[in-house]
């Protein structure tokens, strides 16, 4: 096996003159060096992502051209059809985003698989429509979705527009192992963005097509058909008043087109309208962050809006803020978020006489129990999955295939949410126009958002969710992470906080056992979370990020107001951090 010198040295005599002299910065830093060269990028079900620079263990134009030779040798294994069919390429708006892809659709055209290239940034929900609307074999997207400025990833498709299954995933590492950074070939085209910008079914050789305008125009035909209170934007649109920011990122043209359609009014946040690599006005582009929305904030406040939507820079999360009852700005959780879509939805389609008698929503394990509550109430079933939008996506494709139910949303806490079947990931676009949509039908009955949420917790009961993410930076933060959850393994946690644990889940064993013992199979892939039940319907969880180095510990209850609830939850999490914390 390479020691990370011998690969430092590898790269050193195969990089360009250029691109040495980032090398020539490391040379006497060994712990840098460990860290860019002793492994390589992960690549799993969620593509690869990482900070971008020269190494092995980073982002770069050799770690992508490497992952997607892989990747054309799998579509290769696949058959002269599959080639035939080709790859959907879309990217986002940050640092090297248009010239991985260009690099990505290189290296397919030369192994002559067939490849439909973005003009320009478009967003991951495009992206995974688009993989159906052609019917590609695959999709990829280049993005590190709401990561911090330095980081850039890798995200693939499967046939069915969901993130690639772990099973395929498997064939693609196998090929991509076989590969050297280096030596990879490529087809020959013109690499600047000025050759595709504007270009719509333009060729840039025998393999590459331009796409664009043609491919948005289906995507906003098929979404607009999700309206429902187009009544209610009709009487109320013209006085409402929404903040929409795209956080420099890719949901600018998309959302403001939607919303434009729906005719539905909006005020776009100036400083962070253009797209810009270095986020320069947030910490993080991220919309579960406190700071992304500030200056949405700050507009709304002057302009006297409603409220406030945020999308990431591949606008596949979201996130809002609403007037609460006292009149300011209040943040609300992906939870409850996901909850006021899902409502809505429901109660939507039960009024109008639409609702299907199979009608079905899915969310994560990870994702509050009043979302389970919140169906039963419309006579929806609620089905839990792993957490990644790719086993939402999979329920889909099983309903379709089966009859057996009718998809109508489905969401996780971390902002992602999905509304119809056109896409099968994370939809914020769609998700965007819904939320404004109702808005205006709560106006309309002279209701607002934040006095709707809290009836649903008044019917149902008072939710709260807190989570904490602990990071493991460094050469060994991943092996640090999978040591502490099987460490966890070992530990017998009868109760938490003093509350009685009355089974705990095993995902990665696939086994479930009760407090009394007894033990059951449960019907999941097998992945590392631990999932703790306790008496009275709360839970706990613990699992590892799957594109990060991090351990994250999640903890939902309810109880008989918000202040109960609140306080139950941080408890819960105050008495189990110290299982995830370093």
């Amino acid at each position: 096996m390479e020691t990370y010198l011998e690969n430092y040295k590898h790269w050193y005599e195969s990089v360009t003159a250029e691109e040495r002299a980032e090398l020539d910065a490391i040379a006497a830093d060994d712990k840098e060096l460990r860290e860019r060269f002793s492994l390589p990028l992960a690549f799993g079900t969620a593509g690869m992502r990482g900070t971008i620079g020269l190494g092995t263990f980073k982002m770069n134009l050799y770690t992508v051209a490497r992952a997607t030779a892989g990747l054309a040798d799998y579509i290769a294994s696949e058959g002269a059809e599959a080639r035939k069919r080709g790859v959907v390429i879309s990217y986002d708006t940050r640092r090297m985003s248009f010239e991985f892809a260009m690099e990505a659709a290189r290296v397919l055209a030369y192994n002559k698989i067939k490849v439909y290239l973005f003009e320009n940034v478009r967003p991951v929900p495009i992206c995974s429509f688009t993989v159906g609307h052609l019917k590609t074999f695959s999709g990829i997207m280049i993005t590190a979705s709401h990561n911090p400025k330095e980081y850039n990833g890798y995200k693939v498709y499967g046939e069915d527009g969901a993130q690639l299954s772990p099973e395929a995933t498997a064939r693609v590492v196998s090929y991509i192992e076989k590969r050297d950074y280096f030596g990879v070939r490529k087809a020959d085209v013109d690499p600047s963005r000025e050759n595709v910008m504007g270009k719509d079914g333009y060729a840039l050789n025998d393999y590459i097509t331009v796409i664009g305008k043609s491919v948005d125009e289906a995507y906003f035909e098929v979404i607009e058909k999700l309206s429902l209170s187009p009544e209610a934007v009709a009487k109320e649109g013209g006085n409402l008043k929404i903040v929409y920011t795209p956080l420099h990122g890719s949901g600018y043209k998309p959302v403001t087109t939607i919303l434009s359609r729906m005719h539905i009014p909006y005020n776009v946040v100036p400083e962070q309208a253009l797209p810009d690599s270095e986020f320069p006005t947030v910490k993080m582009p991220n919309p579960e962050m406190p700071d992304a929305l500030t200056l949405g904030i700050k507009l709304a406040e002057e302009l006297g809006s409603d409220v406030v939507i945020g999308t990431d820079p591949d606008a596949d999360r979201m996130g809002v803020a609403v007037r609460s009852d006292k009149g300011d700005f209040v943040l609300l959780t992906g939870n409850q978020t996901g909850v006021l879509l899902m409502d809505y939805i429901l109660r939507r389609h039960t009024e109008k006489g639409t609702l299907p008698k199979n009608a079905a929503v899915v969310k994560t394990i990870v994702t509050t129990s009043l979302a389970r509550k919140v169906a039963e109430h419309y006579g929806a079933t609620s089905f839990d999955v792993l957490t990644g939008f790719k086993f939402i996506g999979e329920k889909i494709d099983l309903f379709h295939k089966t009859g057996a139910h009718t998809f109508l949303f489905g969401y996780e806490e971390s902002y992602g949410y999905l509304a119809g079947t056109h896409a099968k990931d994370k939809d914020a676009v769609v998700s965007t126009m819904l939320f404004a949509e109702m808005v205006c039908y709560y106006k309309s009955i002279g209701i607002g958002l934040y006095e709707r949420l809290q009836q649903i917790f008044r019917e149902l009961g008072f939710y709260a969710e807190k989570t904490i993410s602990v990071y493991f930076k460094g050469l060994q933060g991943m092996a640090i992470m999978s040591e502490k959850t099987r460490a966890l393994r070992d530990v017998d946690i009868t109760e938490i906080a003093g509350y009685k644990v009355e089974s705990v889940t095993d995902f990665l064993a696939g086994e479930k056992t009760y407090s009394s013992g007894k033990k059951e199979n449960i019907d999941f892939p097998k992945s590392d979370v631990m999932y703790y039940f306790l008496e009275g319907g709360d839970w706990v969880v613990i699992r590892p990020s799957g594109t990060e180095p991090k351990l994250k510990l999640y903890v939902s209850c309810a109880a008989a107001n918000a202040e109960e609830a609140m306080k139950k939850a941080e408890t819960l999490l105050n008495d189990m951090k110290g299982y995830v914390e370093p």
